[in-house]
Protein backbone atom coordinates (compact mmCIF):
# COMPACT_ATOMS: atom_id res chain seq x y z
CA UNK A 1 0.00 0.00 0.00
CA UNK A 2 1.45 3.33 -0.65
CA UNK A 3 1.87 6.31 1.81
CA UNK A 4 -1.03 8.17 0.32
CA UNK A 5 -3.46 5.37 0.38
CA UNK A 6 -2.24 4.66 3.90
CA UNK A 7 -2.72 7.99 4.95
CA UNK A 8 -6.29 8.26 3.26
CA UNK A 9 -7.17 5.22 4.97
CA UNK A 10 -6.34 6.45 8.72
CA UNK A 11 -8.20 9.33 7.78
CA UNK A 12 -11.06 7.35 7.34
CA UNK A 13 -10.91 5.82 10.00
CA UNK A 14 -10.76 9.44 12.00
CA UNK A 15 -13.63 10.08 10.54
CA UNK A 16 -15.67 7.31 11.22
CA UNK A 17 -14.72 7.83 15.30
CA UNK A 18 -16.00 11.38 14.74
CA UNK A 19 -19.17 10.14 13.27
CA UNK A 20 -19.94 7.45 15.65
CA UNK A 21 -17.61 8.35 18.94
CA UNK A 22 -18.92 8.67 21.97
CA UNK A 23 -21.65 10.84 23.62
CA UNK A 24 -18.92 12.46 25.33
CA UNK A 25 -17.23 13.44 22.10
CA UNK A 26 -18.51 17.33 21.50
CA UNK A 27 -16.85 17.44 18.13
CA UNK A 28 -18.79 14.30 16.73
CA UNK A 29 -22.12 15.22 18.72
CA UNK A 30 -22.16 18.48 17.05
CA UNK A 31 -21.73 17.10 13.01
CA UNK A 32 -24.03 14.64 14.02
CA UNK A 33 -26.94 17.19 14.74
CA UNK A 34 -25.73 19.07 11.23
CA UNK A 35 -26.80 15.90 9.73
CA UNK A 36 -29.83 14.97 11.97
CA UNK A 37 -32.96 14.50 10.49
CA UNK A 38 -36.42 12.44 11.44
CA UNK A 39 -38.11 10.42 8.86
CA UNK A 40 -40.78 8.10 8.73
CA UNK A 41 -39.60 4.29 9.68
CA UNK A 42 -41.15 2.90 6.48
CA UNK A 43 -38.48 5.16 4.40
CA UNK A 44 -35.85 2.73 5.84
CA UNK A 45 -34.62 -0.20 4.49
CA UNK A 46 -32.41 -2.82 6.02
CA UNK A 47 -28.69 -3.59 4.48
CA UNK A 48 -27.99 -6.99 3.18
CA UNK A 49 -24.51 -5.69 4.10
CA UNK A 50 -25.12 -5.40 7.74
CA UNK A 51 -22.49 -7.41 9.47
CA UNK A 52 -25.15 -8.23 12.18
CA UNK A 53 -27.10 -11.69 11.81
CA UNK A 54 -28.70 -12.21 14.93
CA UNK A 55 -31.44 -10.46 16.37
CA UNK A 56 -32.00 -11.89 19.91
CA UNK A 57 -35.54 -11.72 20.36
CA UNK A 58 -35.39 -11.14 24.66
CA UNK A 59 -32.99 -8.38 23.01
CA UNK A 60 -35.26 -6.86 21.10
CA UNK A 61 -38.18 -6.78 23.80
CA UNK A 62 -36.50 -5.20 25.85
CA UNK A 63 -34.95 -2.45 23.63
CA UNK A 64 -38.64 -2.06 22.39
CA UNK A 65 -39.84 -1.18 25.63
CA UNK A 66 -37.14 1.22 26.02
CA UNK A 67 -37.81 3.06 22.76
CA UNK A 68 -41.57 2.70 23.73
CA UNK A 69 -40.90 5.08 26.80
CA UNK A 70 -38.11 7.24 26.06
CA UNK A 71 -37.50 7.04 22.40
CA UNK A 72 -34.52 6.42 19.96
CA UNK A 73 -31.85 8.46 21.76
CA UNK A 74 -29.14 7.46 19.37
CA UNK A 75 -30.21 8.25 15.49
CA UNK A 76 -29.63 5.64 13.10
CA UNK A 77 -27.17 5.93 10.41
CA UNK A 78 -28.69 6.02 7.16
CA UNK A 79 -27.49 6.72 3.13
CA UNK A 80 -29.63 6.98 -0.03
CA UNK A 81 -30.82 4.46 -2.33
CA UNK A 82 -29.88 5.40 -6.09
CA UNK A 83 -32.81 5.27 -8.17
CA UNK A 84 -35.28 5.75 -5.46
CA UNK A 85 -37.28 8.53 -3.48
CA UNK A 86 -37.16 8.90 -0.35
CA UNK A 87 -35.66 5.40 0.54
CA UNK A 88 -32.89 5.01 2.63
CA UNK A 89 -31.02 2.09 3.60
CA UNK A 90 -29.39 1.51 7.19
CA UNK A 91 -25.74 1.29 7.36
CA UNK A 92 -26.25 1.06 11.18
CA UNK A 93 -28.73 0.75 13.95
CA UNK A 94 -31.34 -2.02 12.22
CA UNK A 95 -32.01 -3.08 15.59
CA UNK A 96 -33.10 0.44 17.02
CA UNK A 97 -35.43 -0.19 13.33
CA UNK A 98 -36.83 -2.73 14.36
CA UNK A 99 -37.51 -1.83 17.87
CA UNK A 100 -39.48 1.29 16.87
CA UNK A 101 -41.22 -0.34 14.39
CA UNK A 102 -42.51 -2.88 17.56
CA UNK A 103 -42.60 0.38 19.76
CA UNK A 104 -45.22 2.04 16.88
CA UNK A 105 -43.54 5.23 16.27
CA UNK A 106 -44.18 6.74 12.95
CA UNK A 107 -41.06 8.38 12.61
CA UNK A 108 -37.14 7.97 13.91
CA UNK A 109 -33.98 10.23 13.92
CA UNK A 110 -31.32 9.62 10.99
CA UNK A 111 -27.88 10.92 10.38
CA UNK A 112 -27.54 10.39 6.68
CA UNK A 113 -24.27 9.89 5.24
CA UNK A 114 -22.90 10.10 2.06
CA UNK A 115 -20.90 6.28 1.79
CA UNK A 116 -19.89 3.95 -0.37
CA UNK A 117 -20.15 0.50 -0.33
CA UNK A 118 -16.70 -0.18 1.15
CA UNK A 119 -17.66 3.07 4.09
CA UNK A 120 -20.68 1.83 4.40
CA UNK A 121 -19.27 -1.75 5.59
CA UNK A 122 -16.71 0.05 7.35
CA UNK A 123 -19.00 2.47 9.46
CA UNK A 124 -21.84 -0.59 10.32
CA UNK A 125 -18.95 -2.77 11.37
CA UNK A 126 -17.30 0.20 13.86
CA UNK A 127 -20.25 0.96 15.06
CA UNK A 128 -21.12 -2.56 16.22
CA UNK A 129 -18.71 -3.39 17.66
CA UNK A 130 -17.99 -0.37 19.58
CA UNK A 131 -21.18 -0.84 21.34
CA UNK A 132 -20.26 -5.08 21.45
CA UNK A 133 -22.94 -5.64 19.17
CA UNK A 134 -21.76 -8.03 17.44
CA UNK A 135 -20.58 -11.77 18.32
CA UNK A 136 -17.53 -13.16 17.67
CA UNK A 137 -18.41 -14.85 14.53
CA UNK A 138 -20.15 -11.61 12.84
CA UNK A 139 -17.14 -10.04 13.54
CA UNK A 140 -14.83 -12.40 11.94
CA UNK A 141 -17.31 -12.55 8.97
CA UNK A 142 -16.86 -8.33 8.60
CA UNK A 143 -13.63 -8.87 9.05
CA UNK A 144 -13.06 -11.16 6.06
CA UNK A 145 -15.33 -9.00 3.80
CA UNK A 146 -12.91 -6.25 4.21
CA UNK A 147 -10.36 -8.20 3.51
CA UNK A 148 -11.66 -10.11 0.31
CA UNK A 149 -13.52 -6.90 -1.26
CA UNK A 150 -11.57 -4.03 -0.47
CA UNK A 151 -7.81 -5.50 0.17
CA UNK A 152 -7.42 -4.40 3.56
CA UNK A 153 -4.73 -5.62 5.83
CA UNK A 154 -4.92 -6.59 9.51
CA UNK A 155 -3.05 -3.46 10.32
CA UNK A 156 -5.93 -1.61 8.28
CA UNK A 157 -8.77 -3.09 10.30
CA UNK A 158 -6.73 -2.48 13.34
CA UNK A 159 -6.95 1.07 12.60
CA UNK A 160 -10.29 1.66 11.65
CA UNK A 161 -11.73 -0.73 13.89
CA UNK A 162 -9.97 0.82 16.96
CA UNK A 163 -9.18 -2.72 18.10
CA UNK A 164 -5.13 -4.23 18.38
CA UNK A 165 -3.68 -6.44 15.42
CA UNK A 166 -4.09 -9.40 17.61
CA UNK A 167 -7.51 -8.59 18.26
CA UNK A 168 -8.14 -8.95 14.37
CA UNK A 169 -6.52 -11.51 14.29
CA UNK A 170 -7.24 -13.68 17.00
CA UNK A 171 -11.31 -12.49 15.93
CA UNK A 172 -10.30 -13.83 11.71
CA UNK A 173 -9.12 -16.90 13.16
CA UNK A 174 -12.35 -17.99 14.36
CA UNK A 175 -13.17 -18.52 10.78
CA UNK A 176 -11.18 -21.30 10.74
CA UNK A 177 -13.80 -23.27 13.40
CA UNK A 178 -16.47 -26.31 12.12
CA UNK A 179 -19.81 -24.93 11.31
CA UNK A 180 -21.94 -26.49 14.12
CA UNK A 181 -19.18 -24.49 16.52
CA UNK A 182 -19.33 -21.28 15.01
CA UNK A 183 -23.44 -21.67 15.12
CA UNK A 184 -22.66 -22.78 18.97
CA UNK A 185 -20.54 -19.16 19.22
CA UNK A 186 -23.70 -17.27 17.75
CA UNK A 187 -26.35 -18.66 19.70
CA UNK A 188 -24.74 -17.90 22.71
CA UNK A 189 -23.70 -21.51 24.09
CA UNK A 190 -19.88 -20.87 23.03
CA UNK A 191 -17.95 -17.91 24.50
CA UNK A 192 -15.61 -16.41 22.08
CA UNK A 193 -12.77 -17.28 24.83
CA UNK A 194 -13.87 -20.51 24.94
CA UNK A 195 -13.82 -20.50 20.72
CA UNK A 196 -10.51 -19.11 20.42
CA UNK A 197 -9.19 -21.81 22.84
CA UNK A 198 -10.80 -24.49 20.54
CA UNK A 199 -8.80 -23.38 17.73
CA UNK A 200 -6.26 -25.57 19.07
CA UNK A 201 -7.49 -28.99 20.00
CA UNK A 202 -8.00 -32.31 18.26
CA UNK A 203 -11.69 -32.78 17.39
CA UNK A 204 -13.41 -29.06 18.49
CA UNK A 205 -16.84 -29.89 17.72
CA UNK A 206 -16.95 -32.76 20.40
CA UNK A 207 -15.52 -30.15 22.83
CA UNK A 208 -17.77 -27.62 21.99
CA UNK A 209 -20.76 -30.01 23.06
CA UNK A 210 -18.81 -30.94 26.10
CA UNK A 211 -18.83 -26.88 26.92
CA UNK A 212 -21.92 -27.21 26.85
CA UNK A 213 -23.12 -30.13 28.85
CA UNK A 214 -21.31 -29.80 30.99
CA UNK A 215 -19.70 -26.22 31.65
CA UNK A 216 -16.36 -26.63 30.74
CA UNK A 217 -13.84 -23.75 31.76
CA UNK A 218 -11.02 -22.01 29.62
CA UNK A 219 -8.78 -23.08 32.14
CA UNK A 220 -10.14 -26.86 31.24
CA UNK A 221 -9.73 -26.47 27.31
CA UNK A 222 -6.55 -25.15 27.92
CA UNK A 223 -5.23 -27.92 30.12
CA UNK A 224 -6.43 -30.48 26.76
CA UNK A 225 -4.72 -28.37 24.47
CA UNK A 226 -1.46 -29.03 26.98
CA UNK A 227 -2.00 -32.37 27.23
CA UNK A 228 -2.48 -33.22 23.44
CA UNK A 229 1.12 -31.38 22.95
CA UNK A 230 2.65 -33.69 25.47
CA UNK A 231 0.64 -36.64 23.47
CA UNK A 232 -1.62 -37.74 27.02
CA UNK A 233 -5.18 -38.36 26.41
CA UNK A 234 -6.08 -37.93 30.12
CA UNK A 235 -9.99 -37.01 29.84
CA UNK A 236 -11.33 -34.41 31.59
CA UNK A 237 -13.73 -35.06 34.81
CA UNK A 238 -17.53 -34.87 34.17
CA UNK A 239 -19.03 -31.11 35.62
CA UNK A 240 -22.69 -32.22 36.72
CA UNK A 241 -24.55 -29.26 35.21
CA UNK A 242 -25.10 -26.27 37.84
CA UNK A 243 -28.79 -26.64 39.70
CA UNK A 244 -31.19 -24.32 38.72
CA UNK A 245 -31.86 -21.38 40.98
CA UNK A 246 -35.53 -20.74 43.46
CA UNK A 247 -36.49 -18.58 41.42
CA UNK A 248 -36.10 -20.52 37.61
CA UNK A 249 -38.07 -23.47 40.05
CA UNK A 250 -40.30 -21.09 41.48
CA UNK A 251 -41.43 -20.12 37.28
CA UNK A 252 -41.56 -23.42 36.28
CA UNK A 253 -43.81 -24.84 38.73
CA UNK A 254 -45.88 -21.68 38.08
CA UNK A 255 -46.11 -22.61 34.25
CA UNK A 256 -46.82 -26.29 34.61
CA UNK A 257 -50.04 -25.39 37.24
CA UNK A 258 -50.92 -23.26 34.70
CA UNK A 259 -50.81 -25.09 31.39
CA UNK A 260 -50.52 -28.69 33.45
CA UNK A 261 -47.70 -29.59 31.33
CA UNK A 262 -43.99 -30.03 32.01
CA UNK A 263 -41.77 -26.71 31.57
CA UNK A 264 -38.27 -26.77 31.91
CA UNK A 265 -36.83 -23.04 31.93
CA UNK A 266 -32.53 -22.92 30.76
CA UNK A 267 -30.89 -19.65 30.85
CA UNK A 268 -27.43 -19.05 28.57
CA UNK A 269 -24.32 -16.59 29.81
CA UNK A 270 -25.81 -14.06 27.48
CA UNK A 271 -29.02 -13.43 28.85
CA UNK A 272 -31.22 -15.44 26.60
CA UNK A 273 -32.77 -18.83 27.82
CA UNK A 274 -35.30 -21.08 26.08
CA UNK A 275 -38.36 -22.46 27.73
CA UNK A 276 -39.16 -26.28 26.56
CA UNK A 277 -43.08 -27.74 26.67
CA UNK A 278 -42.98 -31.13 27.25
CA UNK A 279 -46.99 -32.94 26.57
CA UNK A 280 -47.93 -36.68 26.19
CA UNK A 281 -50.25 -37.10 23.77
CA UNK A 282 -51.50 -34.66 20.25
CA UNK A 283 -54.62 -33.60 22.60
CA UNK A 284 -52.65 -32.11 24.43
CA UNK A 285 -50.56 -30.13 21.99
CA UNK A 286 -53.62 -28.78 20.59
CA UNK A 287 -54.51 -27.39 23.49
CA UNK A 288 -52.08 -25.57 24.12
CA UNK A 289 -51.55 -24.35 20.19
CA UNK A 290 -55.62 -23.21 20.98
CA UNK A 291 -54.55 -21.15 24.10
CA UNK A 292 -51.70 -19.60 22.67
CA UNK A 293 -53.78 -18.63 20.27
CA UNK A 294 -56.41 -16.82 22.31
Amino acid sequence: MSMAEEQGRSRLGRGLAALIGDVGDEIGALERARGQRRVPVEFLRPSARNPRRNFVEADLDDLTASVRERGILQPIIVRSISGMLDAYEIIAGERRWRAAQRAGLHDVPVILVEADDRQALEIAIVENVQRSDLNAIEEAAGYERLIAEFGYTQNDLAQVIGKSRSHVANTLRLSKLPESVRQMVSDGLVSAGHARSLLSVSDPELMARRIVDQGLSVRDIERVVQEEARGETKSLPVKPKPEKDPDTRAVEKALEEALGLSISISHRANGAGEVKIGYKTLDQLEALCRRLKA
